[in-house]
């Protein structure tokens, strides 16, 4: 009886199943041992890192409000250049979009254009884009600003592109049949349509921007950034969490700001 209710009983896997998880697991950890094994990791300093943190927060407490005008001078000019650059931004992507999308581009041609920019854009990170700036204008927030601009163009561009795909083709069809213009037809058939979720999206972009251009004084395209790499330059722990704690302000406005625009919007 008890040989009846052993055979009978349920399992969640077949033996071949329960090997196939087995073998894939097995895969993996030994992927990730080659993978660590090739990063030269000095474990001696992961062990060590839990007491550097505290340490590190140690010095960093309490803050250091001495420098305050000059963080919130260099946070006013960070703001400027994310609303800027999102500014310019939306003004280049908006064509770019429309040779982008595949109902509005006039030929193969200037489709894959347009998808060549929007992929060329996204593909390169905002502190690469901001390194290649610095070395063409200099130092400053120009370099920031057209930065910022060029990475955030993709993003802007490919989601306009595709709202603008799955737009109703009526209204399009009917300012055709009555004879608009190809700029009439984008101005009251296509514009209409899409505005609500582009001013969302360049909303968000603009969020999204003000985050990046925290860090790109790094690498000195102007913004808070800069005071940031100085204080932790010159080991000024106190300043350090006084910038960090005012990015972390800014940080939180703009989102505060994005989400109540965005909840008008949609």
């Amino acid at each position: 009886m008890s040989e009846h209710i052993l055979q009978d009983s349920w399992a969640r896997y077949t033996p071949v199943q329960r090997f196939q998880r087995f073998a894939a697991y097995a895969a993996t950890a030994l992927i990730v041992s080659w993978a660590l094994s090739s990063l030269d990791i000095v474990w001696a300093w992961v062990w060590d890192a839990p007491e550097q943190v505290w340490d590190l927060l140690d010095r960093m407490i309490p803050p250091d409000p001495t420098n305050l005008p000059s963080i919130l001078e260099a946070i006013w000019q960070t703001i400027n250049i994310a609303t800027i650059a999102t500014a310019f931004a939306i003004i280049i992507s908006l064509p770019v979009a429309l040779i982008a999308a595949q109902n509005t581009t006039p030929n193969r041609a200037t489709l894959w254009l347009g998808r060549f920019i929007l992929v060329s854009s996204r593909s390169v990170n905002t502190l690469i884009w901001a390194l290649l700036f610095v070395a063409i204008f200099g130092p400053g927030i120009i370099a920031g600003i057209v930065a910022i601009m060029f990475r955030s163009i993709g993003f802007l561009g490919k989601l306009l592109g595709e709202a603008i795909e799955e737009i109703d083709p009526k209204p399009i069809e009917a300012l055709t049949a009555c004879g608009a213009s190809r700029l009439k037809v984008i101005l009251y058939g296509i514009v209409p349509q899409v505005a609500p979720a582009f001013f969302a999206v360049a909303i968000l972009r603009w969020d999204i921007n003000l985050r990046e251009s925290t860090v790109l004084g790094l690498v000195g395209a102007g913004g808070i950034g800069v005071i940031l790499q100085g204080s932790i330059d010159t080991f000024n722990w106190p300043e350090t969490s006084m910038v960090l704690l005012t990015i972390l302000a800014l940080v939180i406005f703009g989102e505060f700001v994005s989400s109540k625009l965005r909840g008008k919007i949609l």
